[in-house]
């Protein structure tokens, strides 16, 4: 092993103290990655420090009235959100706080030149979080404060959101919906499966107009599908934004084995969509990457799967444990994508 780059990583075991045992976003999908990380990425990974974000970065994204009744809900023990599948706990306000501080601190060290790419561990994830409400397990929208500080601390003028999540991320869609400075792309499962949102007409509004591509693929793709996505899709659409910082909404819940979904997509996918976003970084931002973790729920696939992302993002192999989990035994036929393929190329105005 020759790493490139350390990563420059943000956890805090403070994300620990928001949880509920039995419910899929639970404590221990981190503990399952820093154990692993600890086992197998010392040589390369480098635990930063950071703080929570002030009430008033907070409102760089959110609206000062939800701030608010989420700190006085979590102050009161907290409970339910959306329609139950949200829930807060007393820790959960300076949890999801201290996530938001570490998105915002791994973009500056970042953009300051201490480290090409940083990854962060936060709980609760946030890229279904909106402006003024909690969705989907999500609280703040962490990737988005990772946005917002590029644009307002250091002047960019071209942010560029990578979600690979298998849920739309409809909290990220829905804040930069407007904005032509922050180009979002998301490659989800559509059908069947929450949020239910993410067509691939949807691509920004009014000056946002052609900054929002959504990539809404039919369950089963796998990687080949994902990949043709990346090469005619997702490429061709950074190279005409240029982007100038790119941010990665990393969730493993499109692996094969995960409990929510059904993409079908293995280790060694998720590798190689790493390298196509080092690749880009590499292009065009002097290797800027920052990868936030969202979703996944198969603790061993998780684990693995952040661990493959970042031995890509330090220029390593990654070992994949294929033959420990298994491969899928079948994907979708990928000529199933023609015609989808082709309406987002004419919507998004790609050659």
């Amino acid at each position: 092993m020759n790493p490139i780059n350390r990563i420059g990583t943000f956890y805090s075991d403070k994300f620990l103290e928001h949880d509920m045992p039995g419910h899929p976003e639970h404590a221990g999908r981190l503990t399952a990655i820093t154990t692993l990380l600890h086992r197998r990425a010392a040589d390369y990974v480098q635990p930063m420090s950071f703080e929570a974000a002030t009430h008033a970065q907070l409102c760089r994204v959110h609206r000062l009235n939800y701030v608010r009744d989420l700190e006085r809900s979590c102050a009161f023990g907290g409970g339910l959100l959306d329609g139950g599948d949200t829930y807060t706990t007393e820790a959960s306000f300076d949890a999801a706080a201290l996530a938001a501080g570490a998105c915002i601190e791994a973009t500056r060290v970042v953009m300051r030149g201490e480290f090409k790419r940083t990854f962060v561990l936060p709980r609760p994830p946030g890229h279904h979080a909106y402006a003024d409400h909690a969705e989907g397990f999500c609280l703040f929208n962490n990737v988005a404060f990772a946005a917002r500080c590029a644009l307002d601390e250091f002047g960019l003028e071209r942010v560029m959101i990578l979600d690979w999540d298998v849920h739309h991320g409809n909290g990220t869609e829905s804040i930069f919906y407007d904005n032509p400075q922050v180009l979002y792309v998301s490659l989800h499962q559509y059908g069947g499966i929450y949020p239910g949102t993410g067509t691939s007409n949807a691509a920004g509004w009014e000056r946002g107009a052609g900054a929002n591509m959504n990539i809404p693929l039919p369950e089963g793709v796998g990687d080949k599908g994902y990949l043709r996505a990346f090469n005619e899709l997702i490429v061709p659409k950074a190279r005409q934004f240029k982007p100038q910082l790119i941010l990665i909404s990393a969730g493993y819940d499109a692996h094969w084995r995960d409990p929510l979904a059904n993409m079908r997509v293995s280790l060694a996918g998720f590798a190689q969509m790493t390298q196509q976003m080092v690749t880009l970084s590499d292009e065009f931002c002097d290797g800027k990457l920052v990868g936030v973790l969202e979703g996944g729920y198969d603790l061993e696939v998780l684990s693995h799967g952040v661990l493959a992302t970042l031995q890509v993002m330090a220029g390593d192999s990654p070992n994949m444990i294929e033959d420990v989990i298994g491969m899928p035994k079948h994907e979708l036929a990928v000529e199933r994508l023609d015609s989808l393929f082709e309406q987002i190329k004419k919507t998004q105005k790609l050659a």
